[in-house]
């Protein structure tokens, strides 16, 4: 599926019309301004699967964040959005097949992070408490208890309960059951699969970080069949091989100038992969 059919961005003449013009003195940089022309990316034309490769510098994490700012996409965590933003993507222009729907976002390498935090963490209170409902439940099980009144009724339903079920299913019924416990890789990928929804745009940038090379290889499955079978469509930052091998994938390289479409064999840096295979080929028998 195609949401977003092109994107452009201004030209090196209108950035420095525009930088002539202003009269704010005060500032260091006039970022996003000067990125992505110096690479004389002027237009993006996307498919179902959109690819953007380079290295550190090429612009690539630029051009998603400039996108989906002019998009209105909904992004998780703060991002380097400089006073010159909004002039920036008033001087851009996109066309829209429909229109953008409204499940869309922007998925960054932080948002998955804090996610991590976040469940490592929840997961690290849930452990504490379970340590306490174990004691609870041998307290509750070897206890006499007796209930007097009404206000006694949930420590008589505790007792009950420690008395009828074994240890782990009264802890079980008592802790936060909705909540599991992953690794870093398994919960990155847990968060592109819960904010991945069918029908939308989706801006992904570096979503291999934090995921094993296995991992990404099931990442890359996900994604091919929300964009074959589940009307997705995907921008994508990587420097992945796994990911950037994805079928029908149009890739842009960053790092030529001017950026350019390449097969996913051409690009440097999975030729480093495959020469370094190639080399040591002999080992793997």
């Amino acid at each position: 599926m195609i949401y977003l059919s092109h994107f452009s961005f201004p030209n090196i003449e209108q950035e420095y019309s525009f930088i002539m013009s202003i009269k704010r003195t005060c500032y260091d940089t006039c970022y996003p301004f000067m990125i992505l022309s110096k690479h004389g990316l002027r237009m993006l034309d996307f498919e179902p699967v959109t690819i953007l490769y380079g290295g550190n510098g090429s612009g690539k994490t630029t051009a998603l964040n400039v996108i989906a700012e002019k998009l209105g996409l909904k992004r998780e965590t703060v991002y380097n959005r400089s006073n010159f933003y909004e002039d920036y993507t008033r001087l851009c222009e996109y066309e829209v097949q429909g229109r953008i729907p409204k499940i869309s976002r922007i998925i960054t390498s932080d948002d998955v992070f804090d996610f991590i935090i976040n469940l490592r963490n929840l997961n690290e209170g849930i452990d504490q408490k379970r340590e306490e409902l174990f004691q609870e439940y041998l307290d509750a099980k070897y206890s006499h208890f007796q209930m007097k009144s009404l206000d006694d009724y949930e420590e008589l339903k505790k007792s009950y309960m420690a008395k009828t079920k074994t240890q782990s299913k009264f802890v079980r019924n008592r802790v936060m059951d909705n909540v599991r416990e992953h690794s870093n890789g398994e919960s990155a990928y847990l968060y592109f699969t819960e904010k991945i929804g069918e029908n939308g745009l989706y801006l992904l940038d570096e979503p291999e970080n934090s995921l094993s090379p296995l991992r990404q290889q099931e990442l890359l499955k996900f994604l091919e069949d929300s964009a074959r079978f589940f009307g997705c469509q995907f921008i994508i930052s990587t420097h992945s091989p796994f990911l950037l091998s994805m079928r029908g994938a149009k890739i842009y390289d960053m790092d030529e100038e001017p950026v350019d479409v390449k097969r996913w064999t051409e690009l440097p840096g999975i030729r480093a992969y495959y020469d370094f295979f190639k080399a040591h080929q002999g080992e793997f028998m």
